[in-house]
């Protein structure tokens, strides 16, 4: 079997699912792209038997049709270092020698046999589909996965949950100390629905993602998701399990509200962490008047900081602690230039919605707060 490719768009496409590829796998099979070409169409597959992921792209030229394993880190390496040129891959279908030839030289290497690699999931017949645009699905998820937990004990929390509803869709990702919920008006299901998408699979989608136009087709039943791209298609497996009821651990009717500049506060707390306990990272905002202190202290080193910004403010004097790095983790990820912050007493819940949300979005995040010593 003998067809030719170009170097570049090869490399790219095998760049794109190479993520996928385990360091450790348990299957030797795993560690390969499986190539199949099957009239002038290349589909290459990488899995780590929960999650596979399919790429096609069309060759110059072939002459016959045929499926063969190749392995991956060899391939790829040896790909990166050629600029665009066509490459001829002559492949002996009966002994699995592969030849890659190019301008100046040429890779030899042992194919392996297609036949040792897993199918990937078939969904059963009472999948649901929904379409969502790939960069409302892109910021959905970046929004969210970052404030997805690793919990052993508690799966469900190890993913992002979408919440599919005849109206919207909401993705929401909490590790029991902060949380994440963006609802989109821009897609909605034909019926309630609902899955969680493990971490792995959902940064897979965060890099495909962003070359990507158009529409974005979900398939899913009990157990596993298809994701159709435009050149790519990923099947993962899904987490099982009840999600907790997320809109019960939202405060509601909170009497203090913090207008503040995102960017200011990112940097005031920035600066003021470096001087917290590096076994908690605790920071406090003071709220007085127009104003919201940053503090922090290491009593074991004697170290402390404190900075004090313009806000609007208008209620009683509070103070309440949080965990530094979560409150940056949050404002990292939120993309308005203001921000508000609505509190109800130290003890609860600080929730933090952006002044002005993006057109279709409904973004909050929520941040649990740490007990302060005075």
């Amino acid at each position: 079997m003998k067809f030719i490719v170009s170097s570049t768009v090869l490399s790219s496409h095998l760049q794109a699912i190479s993520r996928v590829i385990n360091s450790k796998n348990a299957l030797p099979i795993l560690d390969c792209f499986l190539f199949d070409l099957q009239d002038n169409v290349l589909s290459v597959t990488v899995s780590d038997s929960e999650t596979t992921m399919v790429t096609t792209l069309e060759v110059n030229e072939s002459d016959a049709n045929g499926r063969f394993a190749i392995s991956a880190r060899t391939l790829l390496d040896a790909l990166k270092e050629i600029p665009e040129q066509p490459l001829t891959f002559e492949v002996n279908m009966n002994t699995l020698e592969t030849t890659v030839l190019y301008q100046n030289g040429k890779y030899s290497l042992m194919g392996q046999n297609a036949d040792e690699f897993p199918q990937s999931a078939v969904l059963g017949d009472n999948a649901v589909r929904v379409e969502i645009d790939a960069q409302v699905l892109l910021a959905g998820i970046n929004r969210s996965v970052f404030a997805t937990a690793d919990d052993e004990l508690r799966p469900v929390m190890n993913g992002i949950y979408f919440d599919i509803t005849t109206e919207d869709i909401t993705l929401v990702a909490s590790d029991g100390h902060k949380l994440v919920r963006c609802r989109t008006l821009a897609a909605k299901g034909n019926e309630r629905a609902a899955f969680i998408l493990p971490k792995k699979p959902a940064n897979l989608l965060k890099s495909l993602l962003p070359k990507e136009q158009g529409q974005v087709e979900i398939s899913f039943d009990e157990r596993n998701a298809v994701f159709t791209l435009e050149n790519y298609r990923m099947v993962c497996r899904l987490i099982e399990g009840r999600y907790p009821n997320y809109n019960s651990v939202i405060p509601q009717n909170n009497p203090y509200k913090v207008i503040i500049d995102r960017q200011q506060l990112l940097g005031a707390l920035r600066r003021v962490s470096i001087f917290s306990s590096q076994a908690s990272s605790l920071i406090k905002l003071r709220l007085q008047g127009n104003q919201i202190t940053v503090s922090a202290q290491d009593i074991d080193f004697s170290t402390s900081a404190e900075e004090t910004q313009n806000c609007q403010y208008t209620g009683n004097a509070m103070s309440i602690g949080f965990k530094s790095t979560f409150l940056i983790d949050i404002l990292n990820n939120i993309s308005a230039q203001e921000i508000t912050i609505e509190l109800a007493d130290p003890s609860r819940a600080g929730v933090i919605i952006p002044v002005d949300q993006e057109e279709n979005e409904d973004l909050l995040m929520l941040l649990m707060p740490m007990m302060l010593n005075d």
